[in-house]
């Protein structure tokens, strides 16, 4: 069994309790995905499971979300190979996979949605076809088991399966989770429908003018500003070129630790 391999990152994550609060006004660009992001044809990868013995083993991951069943995302998540990871990019995306070409461990007509939040790092002790399932330049997926028994039978293991990249669904709008310290402010972007993952964030204070962030990894972006007691405002782009503007999602009084809610890309 591919034990799937968590990105050891020397940040902390500044949300053990999140407290998610609505305060938004906002404008979309525009309605039109790329049709280079989301795919109709099936493509071939293969997928292995893990079994966590323990909670802990199956939280955060390398894209930095925390929590994954706090945050909404449950067991309906992946972890990718070097060549899908995309450095971290690929963060947020969302991927339906099904089980194919082996009728006896496959469940036919069956499909999962999942959510990529990890990385499966390479292997180079072994072979691409020995034992090294996420080296370049295999296209594989690492799945819990609880989402992997729902298209093959959990004895198959090692399973060549298809995939394409979809749209998101998420429930509720797009949550921002504020971390950092002092004049380093770090942003948490999760719950993104569409796309579902960011390649360009701003903030605004009401005493600044729209500041860019940068990608700190995974979906945590980050700025050196004072932004204290300043209600914010956040602009965000996803990889269809789509751009979500919320108005003051923060209140002048929020504080490191707590998560808010904006709009949410195509409502």
């Amino acid at each position: 069994m591919l034990l799937l391999s968590l990105l050891v990152v020397a940040f902390t994550l500044y949300s053990p309790t999140p407290l998610v609060q609505s305060h938004y006004n906002w404008s979309p660009s525009s309605s039109s995905s790329s049709p280079s992001t989301f795919q109709s044809e099936w493509r071939p990868a293969r997928a292995t499971y893990y079994a966590a013995t323990d909670p802990r083993d199956v939280v955060g991951g390398a894209c930095g979300y925390g929590d994954l069943e706090r945050t909404g995302y449950g067991k309906a998540t992946a972890g990718l190979s070097t060549v899908l990871f995309d450095k971290g990019q690929i963060c947020g995306a969302c991927f339906e996979v099904r089980c194919v070409e082996d009728l006896r461990w496959c469940i036919p007509g069956t499909s999962i949605i999942v959510t990529a939040t990890n990385f499966c790092a390479p292997n180079y002790g072994f072979e691409v076809d020995g034992g090294g399932h996420c080296n370049p330049p295999n296209a594989h997926f690492v799945l819990p088991i609880e989402a992997f028994e729902k298209i093959a039978i959990w004895k198959a293991s090692n399973m060549p399966i298809q995939y394409r990249r979809i749209k998101c669904r998420k429930e509720g709008g797009v949550r921002f989770t504020m971390g950092g310290a002092g004049i380093f402010l770090s942003v948490l972007v999760s719950n993104v429908a569409g796309a579902g993952d960011i390649v360009a964030a701003k903030i605004k204070g009401s005493r600044t003018g729209w500041l860019p962030m940068g990608r700190n990894w995974g979906q945590n972006w980050h700025i050196n500003a004072d932004l204290k007691n300043q209600p914010l405002s956040f602009e965000i782009t996803s990889s269809d070129g789509v751009t979500l503007t919320s108005y003051n999602v923060a209140p002048k009084n929020w504080n490191f630790g707590q998560t808010f809610e904006g709009k949410q890309f195509g409502s």
